[in-house]
């Protein structure tokens, strides 16, 4: 029997069902089974992408015109959810680093630079990555120091970012530079190919997410054409913001399904352990910590469900968005602490997929933005 409600049919049509159970079966059977030797390989195979591609699952949420299938915001969260079952962050941050990378192309960029770059990266061929956090900030950023000067027909780019996912291997860089004077209004978007000249990359040791690539870049003098800008000059803060929510979004629903995980493989061992002579499940001091966690999972279901369709209703609900994400990674991290403590020492084990999962929640309470970060954004939105 389910421990948990399932998705409400208010939500939820027979076609997302039918989508959700592709998904966890690609992730079930195509990463799954790997995520152990992959997070210790610190990576995964680049046909994965193609693999993913072949499933359907990269592109959900993106033009037609250009390979990708326009859906609901369910659909979309679906996709964050049941990736969990591979039990990889690492992995599921990497192969889906696009979702945060391609965006601002498809919302702002020119017909040309999007017939060039997302046919190929929705196909799995190319792989797109984001680039915004600098050494000197992160959330921050209207106040970022990466510039860009236009030279001719080039941009001219100096700077660092840092804590780029798919930073080492990406072929497409959506970056943040500066173009004009300080603050929000002299931020642009500029697209940067691996192979521009002056640019260059270092791979970064991480507590978590060792499956992913992340990297440190640097811009010396670094050449980009002019006809790589995403949208226009000094509107790059506004794309960026519009990405942030559906980034924020996304994190909420694969926290709750990395919860889900946590609460599967915590009942699971409770029921097969027998410790004082009858199952662990069967002591009270168990069963509590098992409803706790359903308890917190349930919650955080039926307010991305709720957020969801008020997206679709046409509303921008930024502040409770910031809110679902402080509180998903709250609650998957809450989740994470009591599966490895009823695992008990095999919960501290390398290899199990619980100690994985704790060592990578932290991430989920600063990507997208830190939870002091956001609840100081959630306080202005709401008048406070």
């Amino acid at each position: 029997m389910s421990l948990l409600l399932p998705p409400n049919p208010r939500y939820y049509s027979a076609d997302h069902q039918a989508f959700r159970a592709t998904v966890r079966r690609f992730f079930e059977t195509e990463v799954a089974p790997y995520a152990n030797e992959w997070d210790e390989a610190e990576g995964f195979p680049r046909e994965l992408y193609r693999q993913a591609a072949q499933a359907g699952l990269l592109q959900p949420g993106f033009p037609e015109d250009y390979g990708g299938v326009p859906c609901d915001a369910f659909y979309r969260m679906i996709l964050c959810e049941e990736r969990a079952w591979g039990g990889s962050g690492g992995v599921a941050s990497s192969l889906f680093s696009h979702t945060i990378g391609a965006p601002p192309i498809a919302a702002v960029g020119s017909e040309a630079l999007k017939a060039r770059v997302l046919p190929a990266v929705l196909a799995g061929e190319k792989i797109s990555a984001l680039a915004i956090t600098e050494p000197g900030g992160g959330s921050d950023v209207a106040q970022l120091s990466t510039t860009a000067r236009r030279d001719g027909d080039h941009y001219v780019v100096n700077g660092s970012k840092i804590f780029i996912t798919s930073g080492m291997r990406a072929d497409y860089y959506t970056v943040a530079v500066r173009t004009g004077g300080p603050g929000a209004a002299g931020v642009s978007l500029l697209l940067i190919e691996r192979d521009a000249p002056g640019f260059t990359r270092a791979p970064l040791k991480k507590m978590g997410w060792w499956a992913s690539d992340t990297a440190q870049l640097f811009f010396d003098d670094c050449r980009v054409p002019a006809e790589n800008l995403i949208g226009e000059e000094g509107a790059g803060f506004a794309a960026l913001m519009r990405n942030f929510n559906h980034e924020r979004l996304a994190l909420a629903a694969a926290a709750c399904g990395y919860a889900q995980v946590c609460l599967h493989d915590a009942a699971q061992w409770a029921q097969e352990r027998r410790t004082f002579g009858r199952r662990l499940g069967e002591h009270q001091v168990i069963r509590h910590k098992l409803v706790d966690m359903i308890e917190r999972i349930e919650a955080t279901r039926a307010l991305l469900d709720d957020l969801a369709a008020r997206l679709e209703e046409g509303q921008s609900p930024a502040a409770q968005i910031a809110l679902v994400k402080n509180l998903a990674a709250r609650n998957f991290q809450f989740c994470a602490d009591q599966a490895v403590q009823i695992l008990g020492g095999m919960g501290f084990m390398r290899g199990t997929r619980v100690e994985r999962l704790y060592r990578e929640v932290k991430v989920m309470m600063i990507g997208g933005g830190a939870e002091e970060v956001m609840k100081d954004l959630i306080a202005k939105r709401l008048g406070l």
